[in-house]
């Protein structure tokens, strides 16, 4: 994963690397745009963790890139969210579930995760993390699903 954008220090970090940082654990209930709930147990990396390390500047936003795919659009699938709802003590790069290691059909192998955001904002697949000064929309944004999200 890339940790980059207005940084002191752009990071390339393995999944190796992430399970080295001090961890967060949380229990959060998911809510899905389509009306349906579900809980789960989560461990992984604070984003606020990320950005101290990285030395990110005072912005005001954050966005989150999956990998590209041809499904998706050129950007691949993406999210931009703002600074405070980033860094909410429960929002992570998650690498964990329920105790077990992420799998595909959860995003492996880490993903975003937080307990303020609509499910839609959550991305999967995480590749990068990006700490901008503006506010970059998304894949679902970007077709009129709200911006903001916030559960």
């Amino acid at each position: 994963m890339i940790v980059g954008g207005r940084v002191g220090t752009p990071l390339k970090l393995s999944l190796a690397d992430l399970r080295a940082l001090p961890r967060i654990d949380a229990r959060i209930r998911h809510h899905c745009v389509e009306g349906w709930t579900a809980v789960a147990d989560w461990g992984g990396v604070a984003i606020s963790e990320l950005a101290k390390l990285a030395g990110a500047m005072d912005t005001a936003y954050v966005e989150f890139r999956s990998f590209d795919a041809p499904s998706f659009t050129s950007r691949g699938y993406w999210s931009s969210w703002d600074r405070a709802s980033a860094f909410h003590p429960q929002t992570m790069v998650a690498y964990e579930m329920n105790g077990q290691p992420l799998s595909a059909k959860h995003g492996a192998p880490c993903r975003l995760y937080g307990s303020v955001k609509l499910g839609y904002k959550l991305v999967k697949y995480l590749t990068e993390i990006s700490f901008l000064d503006k506010r970059t929309g998304g894949y679902w944004e970007n077709q009129g699903y709200e911006w903001f999200a916030g559960v």
